[in-house]
């Protein structure tokens, strides 16, 4: 019995060196344990416990520890990863989200769900209501003063390039008329506190004004925002004739750089340190009281080093956080700004991420952004 279990784990470790299946079939983790033995596909210990919800389908084993059959070794040999995504994944529209080992339970959840489940992406599937450009139906919306989340109807129209939300249900104006071309749509269910916690942003009078949303059903959750995705192809399309797709895909939807609590101080240096959250999204470092906050408290630009932006570790001489120890000295053309970190590790990942734009050149709509930021007041 011994020699029989060895000989199967040998077996599926070769298995594993063909094409495709060193790489989870469904996040594209590296090395998976785990294996679909009626999919005929392999898959990290994450997504496996993902293929349970859907028994019905999919059975999962893992290559070290469980007995395997010749019969079911032959199939993920006729099978693997390779032709797996042939048939699975024929017609995933280019605007839909594929998602990584590094995104929310629920987008690798729905996404292995259309995949085996609805078989949305085989020849002759059913492509849902995410792809005809019109999208309306009620989420739960945070109150922006109260925080209390009542049920708002949002109207997603592709033609007119908006999203609108009504606070009635019957309601003819809504209470918010969103662009397409500033939209931006993230999961963040830490955040929220809730497994389907979305954000939606958008630019306000040229400010970022967020929207958090949730829905009971998942799959809702995502169809909305794979029909953002639609949409925002559809409008970079025709605000940049030409362009390849490639270049655009990566500007449908967006997570932030980083995120998290560090403290700050005004610009005189002598206040004392207040800790804020901070979002940075592209060369935008936003800065909230509360992390669920509608409207950022203030905004910094971080340019490139060439245009007179640099960041250091540590504060100036005589300058403390009577708190978080580990500082930041971030240098803009018109001032410079101090922060302090929880942690070293913290702080070095603050430091990367400032480190993506200052190291790299700007582009000439990031000029105008530049400009536009100089008559802000800073708080």
């Amino acid at each position: 019995m011994f020699s029989e279990r060895e000989n199967s784990r040998k077996r599926l470790m070769e298995l594993l060196d063909k094409p495709g299946n060193s790489h989870c079939a469904d996040c594209s983790a590296t090395a998976p344990e785990w294996a679909s033995y009626t999919l005929g596909v392999f898959v990290c210990h994450s997504c496996s416990g993902l293929h349970r919800n859907i028994a019905h389908i999919s059975k999962v084993k893992s290559l070290l520890l469980d007995p395997w059959t010749t019969a079911q070794l032959e199939l993920m040999d006729s099978v693997g990863n390779h032709a797996a995504k042939a048939t699975y994944e024929q017609t995933v529209p280019a605007f839909y989200f594929r998602p990584t080992h590094k995104d929310c339970a629920l987008l690798r959840e729905q996404w292995i769900r259309a995949k085996y489940e609805r078989k949305e992406f085989m020849l002759g599937g059913r492509q849902e209501s995410y792809s005809v450009g019109y999208r309306e139906g009620f989420l739960w919306k945070r109150g922006k003063d109260n925080g209390q989340y009542l049920s708002r109807k949002f109207v997603l129209c592709e033609q007119e390039g908006v999203l609108k939300y009504f606070n009635k249900h019957d309601g003819r104006e809504p209470k918010a008329i969103m662009s397409i071309a500033t939209l931006n749509a993230t999961f963040q269910p830490v955040k929220i506190g809730t497994a389907h916690g979305l954000q939606i942003s958008y630019l306000k009078d040229e400010n970022p004004r967020n929207l958090f949303v949730y829905h009971e059903d998942g799959k809702e959750m995502v169809d909305w925002f794979n029909a953002i995705r639609a949409a925002r192809l559809s409008y970079l399309r025709v605000a940049f004739p030409g362009a390849p797709e490639a270049d655009l895909l990566p500007k449908l939807t967006r997570d932030y750089v980083k995120q998290g609590f560090m403290e700050k101080t005004g610009p005189k240096h002598t206040e004392g340190f207040k800790k804020r959250w901070f979002c940075m999204d592209e060369r935008r470092l936003m800065y909230f009281k509360d992390p669920l906050d509608a409207y950022a408290r203030g905004q910094v630009f971080i340019g490139s080093q060439e245009n007179g932006y640099d960041v250091l570790p540590g504060l100036p001489p005589g300058v403390h956080s009577s708190r978080w120890q580990y500082g930041i000295t971030v240098a803009t053309p018109d001032r410079t700004y101090l922060f302090a970190c929880e942690s070293e590790k913290e702080r070095t990942g603050w430091i990367a991420a400032f480190h993506t734009f200052i190291g790299c050149p700007m582009l000439p709509q990031e000029y105008a952004v530049e400009a536009r930021f100089k008559h802000q007041l800073d708080y």
